[in-house]
């Protein structure tokens, strides 16, 4: 296959970006997408030229690195991770513009790589539960429904990538924070700390400059892992009534 390749390239976040234009061949079908910037980054490091920085870690589709958008989707065209997708998805001749995740909240690191210690700090501000000291309790000790086990493991399919704030007209953090903050407030264990976690972790979402959600769905739509767009509501019915607890509301 032989690809042009518009890519992104940007020093820093201080400094303005431009598309720049490349061309590539030899480019198999079985190719990963990141493997054929490598093959990019190659061809560029031979003639000099400074190759075009782009996230990544497992390229198994666990961790999340791999966050670019690609002809305006997040992850691309198929519904997976960057590392994920194989070129087969492309045609021979085709142009593909690669960019990085465009968020206030995600500034620029280099060309496609963004900061994204944002979704940290979120998870940081509530994100855990209560452990006492001492021995590991049984594992029966406390029992979890089955719905709630359920809906906790699909929260917790979250790989915290930023496609849901990528793909939202509105750069919206409120699919990422509700998969967090659900899949620890459907569970027992997590009830010491459930009012102030939904309360903690909204308000530093909003602190990181995240835009508001206005229920487009385009979050759920790019989601690698599925998380549901109802997740949403649930995390915001979670907060009213700890607003109400708090008697905030």
């Amino acid at each position: 296959m032989r690809l042009t390749l518009r890519v992104w390239r940007q020093r820093n976040a201080d400094t303005p970006g431009a598309m720049s234009t490349y061309d590539v061949d030899g480019i198999s079908a079985d190719m990963s997408f990141l493997e054929m910037l490598d093959t990019l980054n190659e061809d560029l490091i031979l003639r000099g030229d400074d190759p075009v920085a782009f996230d990544h870690d497992c390229r198994e589709g666990i961790c999340g690195a791999c966050s670019l958008v690609i002809n305006g989707d997040a992850h691309g065209p198929e519904r997976t991770t960057t590392c994920q997708l194989h070129m087969r998805s492309f045609d021979d001749g085709d142009t593909i513009d690669v960019e990085p995740w465009r968020a206030a909240a995600f500034p620029v690191v280099k060309d496609l790589v963004v900061d994204r210690s944002a979704f940290d700090r979120v998870i940081q501000a509530g994100g855990y539960v209560s452990v006492p000291t001492g021995a590991a309790p049984e594992a029966h000790a406390t029992p979890v429904p089955k719905a709630a086990a359920d809906s906790a493991f699909e929260h917790a399919e979250c790989i915290g990538c930023g496609a849901c704030v990528a793909a939202c007209p509105n750069g919206s953090a409120m699919l990422f924070t509700s998969a967090k903050v659900n899949h620890l407030n459907v569970l027992p264990q997590g009830a010491p700390e459930r009012e102030t976690r939904v309360l903690d972790m909204v308000a530093q979402m909003d602190a990181e400059g995240f835009g508001g959600c206005t229920l487009t769905g385009e979050c759920a739509t790019a989601c690698p892992k599925g998380i549901p767009l109802p997740s949403i509501a649930a995390m915001n019915r979670e907060w009213l009534r700890a607003q109400r607890k708090a008697g905030r509301g």
